[in-house]
């Protein structure tokens, strides 16, 4: 039987059909049939040759959606058809972060998920929400993940304000998760079009940060001057003082994103100190915080947010995509 592959030759070189032969799985090990990925900010720096280590020729995409084909003999977690996540850093189980833990990710370290077949150890597959499509829970193992651990680290509970920053993955999956959660929740772009997306999904103020520059004024003038409990900022150096500027006393700035630049930025650290202040780094979670979030997904029965859809032999569409900002939410690739 035949793994129909895409692979990367070389940092930035175009992508190439292979073909391979299907992955037999360890004792403790499972193979997904791949049938949709969703692409990242995160896998365009990659597919465009800014990762310049880990393995060549090599499969990208972090994420991944289908269902299991095979078993080791001593796998009792996962059974053939169960539906699946892979996960975005496989080895990373649960609790901390550790260099050890983190040290595998999909797509950079190792082959991805643009491929039919895929096998890892029965811990690194997660099972997707029952209600979602494919393509819907191929969006979750990067975007979906991190937003979660971004509310998370910030203690989320009902009556919370989240401030979420633009209407890519990450920002609509806040949006989503903190309405299950109870929260009320801001949310800013550059386009008005796009922020009524987000108003479908459920933010209850939309803050239209070109024509209204200080937004982070506009935070505070919405909750009376009190701030944002979380501020999910995906924008590192262009968005980080902001971010400070609209959080609450006590609040949490969770810092998972550099749309707007990774160099040295701004951070007002007076506002900082004086309103206690926790900055946390989020790199998308562990096995356990991916459980965590499907089972919330799951549980509020809400989709994911999908504008684009592209076959795998449209990936440069889908990154030019992604790269002029055209999307909303998520851009899926389905694979054949």
């Amino acid at each position: 039987m035949k793994n129909l592959a895409m692979i990367m030759p070389e940092p930035g070189g175009p992508l190439q059909l292979v073909e391979r032969l299907v992955p037999e799985p360890g004792p403790r090990e499972a193979v997904m049939r791949v049938r949709a990925t969703s692409m990242n900010y995160h896998d365009l720096v990659n597919l465009k040759g800014m990762l310049k280590f880990g393995p060549w020729p090599r499969v990208p995409m972090t994420d991944g959606s289908g269902e299991i084909v095979a078993v080791g003999a001593q796998v009792r977690s996962l059974a053939v058809g169960d539906r699946v996540n892979a996960t975005f850093t496989p080895e990373w189980l649960s609790g901390r972060p550790t260099p050890a833990a983190r040290r595998v990710v999909l797509g950079d370290t190792t082959d991805g998920c643009l491929q039919q077949y895929l096998a890892l150890d029965e811990r690194s597959f997660v099972k997707v929400p029952a209600h979602l499509t494919d393509d819907e829970a191929a969006t979750i193992p990067c975007a979906g993940v991190t937003a979660w651990s971004s509310l998370a680290a910030g203690g989320i509970k009902p009556g919370d304000v989240v401030l979420a920053e633009g209407t890519g993955g990450v920002s609509l999956y806040t949006v989503q998760l903190a309405k299950a959660a109870g929260a009320r929740v801001i949310l800013t772009s550059s386009s008005d079009d796009k922020l009524a997306v987000g108003r479908s999904l459920g933010a209850d103020h939309c803050v239209n940060y070109r024509t209204t520059p200080d937004w982070a004024a506009a935070v505070r003038e919405l909750t009376n001057g009190r701030g944002a409990d979380i501020v999910v900022d995906v924008g590192g150096a262009s968005t980080l003082a902001g971010s400070v500027r609209a959080a609450a006393m006590g609040g949490t700035v969770a810092i998972m994103g550099v749309l707007g630049g990774s160099m040295s930025a701004e951070l007002p650290l007076s506002t900082a100190m004086q309103a206690n202040l926790h900055l946390v780094g989020i790199t998308v979670g562990s096995v356990a915080d991916h459980t965590d979030c499907n089972r919330a997904i799951e549980q509020a029965g809400f989709r994911p947010h999908i504008s684009h859809r592209f076959a795998w032999t449209q990936m440069p569409e889908a990154m030019a995509t992604m790269e002029s900002q055209q999307h909303v939410g998520k851009i899926v690739v389905t694979v054949p």
